[in-house]
């Protein structure tokens, strides 16, 4: 199979999925317990993609400037810190660490 055959295949798939998202009754969606797991299930693989592409590496764990910036990132927003600054402060620990090692 090749590359393109995949990516076609893995279109197909996520635009049937998109469909039958459109095909499941309202009224399921609108019970407090599925839209809970909706919203619970979102931040929670946001959370996991965080995690992934922070501490991933090719063979393993990789721990570099971008974990000390994640730690700045959810101190800054456990605080309630504006998104902009957020970013602006991570960029900062990250740039500053790499400058350093």
């Amino acid at each position: 199979m090749t590359i393109w055959q995949t990516i076609i295949l893995a279109a197909i798939a996520v635009f049937a999925l998109k469909l039958a998202g459109y095909l499941v009754p309202p009224a399921l969606v609108e019970k407090p317990t599925p839209a809970r797991i909706a919203n619970l299930l979102t931040v929670a693989l946001l959370a996991a993609l965080i995690v992934v592409q922070t501490v991933g590496g090719q063979q393993g764990l990789v721990l570099d400037a971008r974990v000390p910036a994640l730690i700045v990132a959810a101190g800054l927003l456990a605080i309630r810190a504006p998104f902009i600054v957020v970013v602006a402060a991570a960029a900062v620990v990250a740039a500053l660490i790499r400058l350093w090692t």
